[in-house]
C-alpha cells in the first residue's frame, strides 16, 4: 500500500461527533434534527442552555445524549462539551434552522481531506443567508477582513457557528475561552499555529422559530477584543509575532 493510500484510509477512519448547542429550540428541533442522517455522524451530543420550551424533553423523547450546561454562555457550552467529546472530528452545529443538515456529508468529506478547520460559508461561491439583516452582514464582513489582515488568511466567513475541527486542536492550542468568541480564538490560534483552515459553500436558511440569541454590539466588541488579543499574543501552539 502506497503512503497516500494509507493516509486516505487513516482519514476515512476518523469518527465524528455532532455538537448541537441549544436554547428554547424545540421548534427547529423537531423540523432539523429528523434531516440529519445517523450514519452521518458516530456521537450526537446536546449541549443545552437551559431550555424551558420543551427542548430537553423533546431530545431526550429521541434518545440524544444531552448535557444541560452548569454555567451559561457559549464559550462554557464548548469548554464543557469537550468532556464528553469521543471523536477525533467535531461538528458545531445549530438546529435551529440556520445550519442547513445537507452539508454534513460534504463537511467532512472536506475535514478527511487532511485540514485542521473546515467551515460552511455563507459567503462562498453560490451560498447566501436568508437570515442576515443589514447589521450582521456588515459586521460579518468587517471581522472577516479584520482576521484576514491580522492573520494572513483569505476566509470569507469568520464568525459562522457551522463549521468541522479536529478534537485534538482545542487541546494542542489551549483554546478555553469561556464566552462568546470561543470559536475565534480557535479559529485565531489555528491561523497563527499554522493550520489548514478550509471552506465549502452553505447557505443558511431562516431560523425556525424561538429568538435569536446574538446582541450585534455585544457580541461586536467580544469579537474585536479577541481578534486584537490573540494578534498581540503568543501563547501554547501559537507561534505569531507581535504586531
Amino acid at each position: 500500500m502506497t503512503a497516500a493510500g494509507s493516509l486516505g484510509d487513516i482519514a476515512d477512519k476518523q469518527t465524528v461527533t455532532l455538537l448541537a448547542l441549544t436554547m428554547n429550540e424545540v421548534e427547529g428541533m423537531r423540523a432539523i434534527m429528523p434531516q440529519i442522517d445517523p450514519d452521518w455522524y458516530d456521537q450526537l451530543i446536546i449541549i443545552d442552555g437551559g431550555s424551558t420550551d420543551g427542548t430537553l424533553e423533546y431530545a431526550k423523547e429521541q434518545g440524544y445524549s444531552v448535557h444541560v450546561q452548569t454555567r451559561p454562555g457559549l464559550g462554557n457550552a464548548y469548554c464543557e462539551a469537550m468532556g464528553f467529546v469521543t471523536s477525533d472530528i467535531i461538528i458545531t452545529f445549530s438546529p435551529d434552522g440556520n445550519s442547513d443538515p445537507a452539508r454534513i456529508p460534504d463537511l467532512i468529506a472536506k475535514m478527511r481531506e487532511g485540514h485542521d478547520i473546515v467551515s460552511v460559508s455563507r459567503y462562498l461561491d453560490w451560498a447566501r443567508s436568508d437570515d442576515d439583516d443589514m447589521v450582521t452582514k456588515f459586521g460579518n464582513w468587517l471581522f472577516t477582513r479584520l482576521f484576514n489582515v491580522m492573520f494572513r488568511r483569505s476566509v470569507t466567513d469568520l464568525l459562522v457557528i457551522y463549521r468541522a475541527f479536529r478534537t485534538s486542536l482545542v487541546m494542542e492550542l489551549d483554546v478555553t475561552h469561556q464566552a462568546i468568541a470561543w470559536q475565534t480564538q480557535l479559529i485565531t490560534r489555528a491561523a497563527k499555529g499554522g493550520k489548514s483552515l478550509a471552506e465549502i459553500p452553505g447557505n443558511e436558511p431562516p431560523r425556525i422559530g424561538g429568538a435569536r440569541k446574538m446582541n450585534p454590539i455585544r457580541n461586536g466588541l467580544a469579537e474585536l477584543y479577541m481578534l486584537v488579543r490573540e494578534r498581540l499574543s503568543v501563547g501554547p501552539g501559537q507561534p505569531g509575532t507581535k504586531m
